[in-house]
């Protein structure tokens, strides 16, 4: 079990961002489309986080066209080249599933003043 960790510690990256949920964030991910390859920036908001340690995941939300779309990407993922953080959010829950069902403003999350 001590080896298990010593090898996930070790291939966690040092420069992994600090992402809250609530958080407005632009995910820049490397695509590959045959022989060449380039970055495509999914923007949108962290309604959660799930795990912990190499196994870290957070799951991203947007809507484009008037339909919902979440995407799962790994913290510690060689295919997640950066992560920047657009605004920060102010929210009370650890989960915010509750997003999918409203519309408009009423999905919007507050902007967390520090």
């Amino acid at each position: 079990m001590d080896a298990l960790k010593l090898i996930s510690n070790s291939s966690l990256k040092e420069n992994a961002p600090v992402i809250n949920v609530g958080d407005t964030v632009k995910v820049h991910v490397n695509i590959k489309e045959g022989d060449k390859s380039r970055i495509q920036v999914f923007e949108g908001t962290v309604i959660a986080k799930k795990h912990g340690g190499i196994n870290e995941t957070f799951t991203v939300r947007r809507v484009a066209h008037g339909c919902g779309i979440e995407r799962v990407f790994p913290v510690h993922s060689p295919v997640v080249e950066k992560v920047e953080i657009v605004r920060s959010g102010k929210v009370r829950r650890a989960k915010l599933y509750y997003i999918r069902k409203r519309v408009g403003k009423a999905a919007k999350v507050k902007e967390a003043i520090k």
